[in-house]
């Protein structure tokens, strides 16, 4: 591979520096070696003392003791914190950085676009550092390059394609750092794709969730974070035919646990052993952070907090519990009686908001906030919950759907039938809509009524001016013409 040619080149290069230093009296500034083993375990085990945040939560189940600086627990769908330890402390992600690399990659890229290798890509990355050997002018899909940033942890190939998004690595951090934003993220700064230190490269436990979160969201980048091993075969732009491994030891199955759905390592001298990993169990997807380690601890402390979660917690549905924001026993929801007698609700609690609850405790005791500061098409309002101060997951109430039921009168069509038999026919009555027709009916048939009796009075009126008139013309023509004796119908017109 192209990588031994690179580390026979290192080699020479420290020779020659390390024989400049010895005889030209010139010093050099030499960076302390990483602690001993026993130093690093000791470090570890006084770690374990940090207070845990969540701990302090009434009645909240308490979580374990590990030597992590900083650790996470979250569920993936509502953001709810399990667990935390030290989850706002700044602290170096190493290769878990990677994670917002793919993300941005999947974002702005096809998986066949083909990836081209610079210089620069290739050589500003530490020697000994993770890489699959690629050279400089050397090209890969796009797709390859994500298993080789997943699996492999390579910082070359995490370096080009940083440039073939952006343009530069800079422009990529740039990236990166606006993207954190957008996902919530208030103690990170990003400086490179990879994750090598930097001092001003930096994360904490809860944003690198929030990260890990968007990332699981992506069901492409979960199967590539969750693959053991990937064949890289030689092709035209990429002469060299290897396997590599990946080094998450839940993932591989070294160390067994169920429902793994992926993540990534990441390890520095100055960040230790970093890891994200996610699990799925009971229908919770939780998203685990450790950071600041020692190996092999952060896995086994992973599995601690996950069998911490999945054992402690449960999911609970919102609508099948829920009373104070009931349909049936509030008003809020109710659209009152209609012209039809009974109206089906204009405004529902969304059949799948649901929150996660530890074990020991029950819906009632739950405190409820309703907020109406929502800008989602079909959502009138948010209910979040919360047990003692945490925060627990939130309900939506909703606009009733409006479905419009097909009938397919072709002779075969059991599908349809069955469907048509499980879901009865709804008539979603808007009431706003009626009473602004009835009125508008009322008003016109007012109108109607009044210029018909202006009208008819008119007519009335004009009827008895008439009859005057003809009364008077008879009674002047008997005064002009001859008398005849009276006969008692003068005042009749035969």
């Amino acid at each position: 591979m192209h990588y031994d040619r690179l580390k026979r080149m290192g080699c020479g290069i420290l020779t020659a520096f390390l024989f400049f230093s010895v005889f030209s009296g010139v010093s050099f500034p030499v960076f302390a070696a990483p602690a001993s083993t026993e130093e690093a375990l000791a470090d570890a085990e006084e770690r374990k003392s940090l207070p845990i945040q969540s701990n302090q939560i009434e009645n909240w189940p308490a979580g374990p003791a590990i030597g992590a600086q900083s650790a996470i627990l979250m569920d993936a769908n509502t953001g709810v914190i399990l667990y935390a330890k030290n989850i706002d402390e700044r602290l170096y992600p190493a290769s878990t950085t990677k994670l917002m690399t793919c993300i941005l990659a999947a974002e702005n890229s096809a998986l066949n676009e083909t990836v081209t290798f610079s210089h620069d890509a290739v050589f500003s990355i530490e020697l000994g550092s993770s890489n699959i050997g690629m050279d400089e002018n050397e090209a890969m899909p796009m797709e390859e390059c994500l298993y080789g940033i997943l699996v492999a942890s390579a910082n070359e190939v995490a370096n080009a394609v940083a440039e073939h998004v952006a343009g530069s690595m800079d422009a990529f951090a740039d990236k990166m750092n606006e993207k954190a934003a957008e996902l919530g993220c208030k103690n990170t700064h990003f400086v490179n794709a990879h994750g090598l230190y930097d001092d001003d490269h930096y994360t904490s436990a809860y944003d690198l969730a929030l990260i890990a979160k968007e990332f699981f969201q992506n069901e492409l980048l979960s199967k590539i974070g969750n693959t053991p091993s990937h064949h890289f075969e030689a092709t035209d732009d990429q002469p060299d035919d290897f396997i590599k491994r990946n080094k998450h030891s839940l993932i591989t199955g070294e160390i067994p646990y169920d429902g793994i759905k992926g993540g990534k390592t990441g390890y520095t001298d100055e960040a230790r052993q970093t890891l994200v990993t996610c699990a799925e169990q009971n229908g919770m997807k939780l998203i685990c952070v450790v950071l600041k380690e020692e190996s092999p601890e952060q896995f086994y402390d992973t599995v601690k907090l996950f069998d911490y979660g999945f054992t402690n917690f449960s999911v609970v549905n919102v609508a099948e519990n829920e009373t104070n924001y009931s349909i049936r026993n509030s008003n809020f929801f109710h659209t009152s009686s209609d012209v039809f007698g009974n109206s089906n609700p204009i405004l529902s609690l969304n059949r799948d908001s649901y929150l996660i609850m530890p074990k020991t405790t029950v819906f009632d005791e739950l405190d409820s906030e309703i907020s109406y500061d929502t800008e989602e098409e079909n959502e009138v309002a948010i209910i979040n919950y919360y047990y003692h101060g945490a925060y627990v997951g939130t309900a939506t109430v909703d606009l009733a759907d409006e479905k419009s039921v097909t009938y397919d009168f072709s002779e075969n069509v059991p599908e349809e039938e069955t469907l048509a038999q499980k879901e009865p026919n709804v008539i979603i009555v808007n009431i706003k809509i009626i009473l602004i027709a009835v009125l508008t009916i009322a008003a016109l048939l007012i109108a109607f009524f009044i210029i018909r009796s202006v009208i008819d009075h008119h007519n009335f009126l004009y009827h008895r001016r008439t009859i005057k008139k003809r009364r008077k013309i008879i009674r002047k023509s008997r005064k002009d013409g001859p008398h005849f004796p009276s006969s008692g119908f003068d005042d009749f017109h035969f």
